[in-house]
C-alpha cells in the first residue's frame, strides 16, 4: 500500500496542469509571444529549482553532467514542448478538451512504456483491462469534443 502523500503529488501535479495552461496562455496572449511566454515561463521554473538545489546543497557535479547522454536532455526539450502546446491550443480549444486530450496521449505512452519497461519504468504487459481503460479515456475525449 502507497503513503497516501504519494498518491496525493501526483494528483495535485495534474490537478494544476489545466491552471498552468491557462496562466501561460494568460502570458502569451500579453506578450503577443507563445514562444515568449514558454521562456518566462522555463525561466521562473529554473530559478525556482535552482534555488531549491542551492538550498539543499544538491548541486550536479560538472563529472556527472559530462556522464549524461544526448536522451537524458529529452525531458527538458519535452517540457518545453508542453508548455509551448499548452500556451496556444489551450486557450483555443478550452481547458476540458486540452486536458482530456493530454490524459489521452499520457495514458497511451503510460502504456507503452509500462508494457516495454521503457525510460526506467518496470515492465507491466499490456492486458484487456488496461486497454479498456484507455478506449474509455479516447471515448470520453470524444464526448467531449462534442459537447
Amino acid at each position: 500500500m502507497h503513503p497516501w502523500w504519494l498518491l496525493a503529488l501526483p494528483l495535485l501535479a495534474g490537478a494544476l496542469m489545466p491552471l498552468q495552461a491557462g496562466i501561460n496562455g494568460q502570458l502569451a496572449n500579453n506578450l503577443s509571444s507563445v514562444m515568449s511566454a514558454a521562456l518566462v515561463s522555463f525561466v521562473v521554473g529554473t530559478l525556482a529549482l535552482l534555488a531549491i538545489v542551492i538550498v539543499q546543497r544538491d548541486m550536479p557535479t560538472l563529472g556527472a553532467l559530462k556522464g549524461l547522454s544526448w536522451w537524458h536532455l529529452g525531458g527538458g526539450l519535452m517540457g518545453a514542448f508542453f508548455i509551448a502546446t499548452a500556451a496556444f491550443t489551450g486557450p483555443r480549444i478550452g481547458a476540458m478538451l486540452f486536458m482530456s486530450l493530454i490524459l489521452a496521449g499520457q495514458m497511451v505512452m503510460a502504456l507503452l512504456l509500462d508494457h516495454q519497461g521503457w525510460a526506467g519504468f518496470r515492465e507491466a504487459p499490456i492486458s484487456l483491462g488496461k486497454l479498456a481503460g484507455v478506449a474509455l479515456i479516447i471515448g470520453g475525449v470524444w464526448l467531449i469534443r462534442r459537447g
